[in-house]
C-alpha cells in the first residue's frame, strides 16, 4: 500500500487507490442522513441518520447513533444533530464519531473494544501497553482512500477539517473533497448542468460548467422538506376541529373510527422524570409528516394555486373539487385531504400562499424556487444560460413530492419563453435521494481519477490547506 507514494505526475497501481483489490470509500454527509459506501457500487450500503441520541450517564452525557438508538424512547433521551440547517458542520467532535459509526457499522471493521473494560480481564500494565499498540495500529480507513462531499457554500475551515479527520483519526491513505452539486450533475451523466437540490433543511441551486461549480451563481433557500412539514403543522392546527399529530411511540392501542371522528386510542405514559426530551417527540412527529408528504402532498399544476383558471374561477376552488386522498394518523384519526394537500407545498413556488404565525414567519419572495433559479442564472455568463436551462437536474428527497418537476418546468417556461427548458430527474427514488453519493461513486471508480487523490505524503508536506489548492 505504501510502496509507491501518489503524486500528480505518477499514476498509482490499480490496486493502490482503486481497482478490484482495494476500493475507495465515498461518504456523503447530509442534514438528515449520512450515506456511505464503496466506489463503483450503485447505492450506498450505509445510510445512517444524522440525528443522534443524548442519554444521561452519571455526570457525563452519552451519545448513541443509528436508527434503533434514536427511535427508541429511552428515559430522558434528547436528540441532537452535528449539522446546521444550511448543511455545514457545527459540532466537529460529534460529526467525527457519527461518520465513523456510519463507516464502521456497515463498511469496515469496528475498532477493537478495550479488553480492560469488558469485565473479562484484570487491569494490568502489560495489557494497557498492548492495547495502546492496538489502538495505534487499528484505524478504520487504513486500506481505503476516502472521497467526501461538501456543500457549494462550505467555509474554509469546513473544507480543511475533513482531511484532518480522514488522515489523523482514520488513517486514510488518500483523500478527495468534492462538491455535492457537481457530483449530482455527474450522476445524471452531465458535465454542465443547473442542479436543483431540494433536500430536508434547504433547497440549493448550483450552476456547474465543465465539471466546475460556478460559486457566484450558487444560491440556497430554507424552503425545503422541513418547511413543508411546518406548513402541514399549521394546516393541522388551524383546521376545524384541529387535527391531532401524535407520534407512534405514544400510542399503546387504537380502535378504528370513521373519517373525521375523534381518535379512540390509549396512550403511553412515562414515569415522572423519565419522559423523552421534546426534541425526541419532534423527530418522531417528523417521521409521521414524512409519511404524509410521501402519500398525500402534491404540487398543483397547471398554473398557481392562488391564481385563476381558464374558466374564470380560482384554482383553489378547482382543487377542492379534485379527488381527495385519505390518510390515517398513528392514533387512528383519519381524514380525506383535498385542497390542503396542494396548499402545503405551494409556497415553494408562490410565497403568497404560505401559512404563517409567530413561530413561522412568512418567507421572502426571493426564496421561492423560480426566483432562486432566476437569481442563479443572472450571476453566470449570458452565453451559457441557454445550455444550463436545457440541462436542469432536479434531485433531493423532497423533489419526490408529486408534481414538482411539471410545475417547475411551467414556471421556468413562463420566465424564459425563448430558450428550451429541459428537466432531467431520475425516476428511481434511490437515485433521486442519493444522487451526490452516486456521482461520487462514479467519480472515485474512474481509472483516470486515481492520480487526482491527495496522498498522505502530500498532506504531511502541505497540511490541511492543500484541500483549498487541489479540490476546486
Amino acid at each position: 500500500m505504501t510502496a509507491n507514494i501518489l503524486s500528480n505526475s505518477v499514476a498509482p497501481g490499480a490496486a493502490e487507490y482503486g481497482g478490484d483489490e482495494i476500493s475507495a470509500l465515498v461518504l456523503d454527509p447530509g442534514y438528515t442522513v449520512v450515506r456511505g459506501g464503496f466506489a463503483g457500487e450503485d447505492v450506498p450500503k450505509s445510510v445512517v441518520p444524522s440525528f443522534y441520541g443524548i442519554l444521561p450517564s452519571g455526570p457525563e452525557r452519552k451519545h448513541v447513533y443509528g436508527e434503533n438508538a434514536i427511535y427508541t424512547p429511552s428515559p430522558n433521551i434528547e436528540i441532537g444533530n452535528p449539522m446546521s440547517k444550511t448543511g455545514v458542520v457545527e459540532d466537529w467532535e460529534t460529526a467525527t464519531d457519527l461518520w465513523e459509526y456510519a463507516i464502521t457499522s456497515r463498511l469496515t471493521n469496528t475498532k477493537p473494544s478495550n479488553p480492560m473494560t469488558n469485565g473479562l480481564n484484570e487491569k494490568t500494565d502489560d495489557l494497557k501497553q498492548e492495547m495502546e499498540g492496538v489502538e495505534m495500529q487499528e484505524r478504520p480507513l487504513e486500506e481505503n482512500p476516502l472521497l467526501m462531499t461538501e456543500t457549494g457554500w462550505n467555509t474554509g475551515k469546513g473544507r480543511e477539517k475533513p482531511i484532518e479527520i480522514a488522515m489523523e483519526n482514520w488513517g486514510a491513505p488518500a483523500f478527495w473533497l468534492a462538491r455535492s452539486g457537481v457530483l449530482s450533475a455527474f450522476s445524471a451523466g452531465k458535465a454542465s448542468a443547473l442542479v436543483v437540490d431540494i433536500g430536508a433543511s434547504s433547497t440549493s441551486i448550483t450552476p456547474v460548467h465543465d465539471g466546475i461549480i460556478l460559486r457566484k451563481g450558487t444560491t440556497r433557500s430554507p424552503l425545503a422538506g422541513n418547511y413543508i412539514s411546518d406548513q402541514l403543522r399549521l394546516i393541522f392546527s388551524t383546521a376545524q376541529p384541529p387535527i391531532p399529530l401524535t407520534p407512534h411511540y405514544l400510542i399503546n392501542s387504537k380502535t378504528p373510527v370513521d373519517a373525521g371522528a375523534s381518535a379512540q386510542a390509549t396512550y403511553r405514559t412515562f414515569p415522572p422524570g423519565t419522559e423523552p426530551h421534546p426534541s425526541f417527540r419532534a423527530l418522531q412527529e417528523e417521521r409521521t409528516l414524512t409519511e404524509f408528504k410521501e402519500s398525500v402532498v402534491a404540487v398543483w399544476t397547471p398554473g398557481r394555486l392562488g391564481g385563476h383558471n381558464q374558466h374564470g374561477g380560482t384554482n383553489l376552488d378547482l382543487a377542492r373539487t379534485q379527488a381527495a386522498r385519505p390518510f390515517e394518523m398513528p392514533d387512528g384519526y383519519n381524514q380525506l385531504f383535498g385542497a390542503e394537500r396542494y396548499r402545503a407545498a405551494e409556497s415553494l413556488f408562490d410565497v403568497k400562499m404560505a401559512l404563517s404565525d409567530a413561530a413561522h414567519p412568512a418567507p421572502s419572495p426571493a426564496h421561492a424556487l423560480p426566483a432562486l433559479i432566476q437569481h442563479a442564472l443572472s450571476q453566470v455568463d449570458v452565453d451559457i444560460r441557454p445550455h444550463l436551462l436545457a440541462n436542469i437536474v432536479v434531485v433531493g428527497g423532497s423533489s419526490l413530492v408529486y408534481g414538482v418537476n411539471e410545475r417547475l418546468k411551467q414556471e421556468l417556461e413562463a420566465l424564459y419563453p425563448g430558450p428550451r427548458v429541459r428537466i432531467f430527474s431520475p425516476a428511481n427514488v434511490v437515485e433521486r435521494r442519493f444522487s451526490s453519493w452516486i456521482g461520487g461513486s462514479i467519480l472515485a471508480s474512474l481509472g483516470t481519477f486515481h492520480q487526482m487523490w491527495i496522498s498522505r505524503k502530500e498532506y504531511e508536506e502541505h497540511g490541511p490547506g492543500i484541500v483549498e489548492k487541489r479540490c476546486k
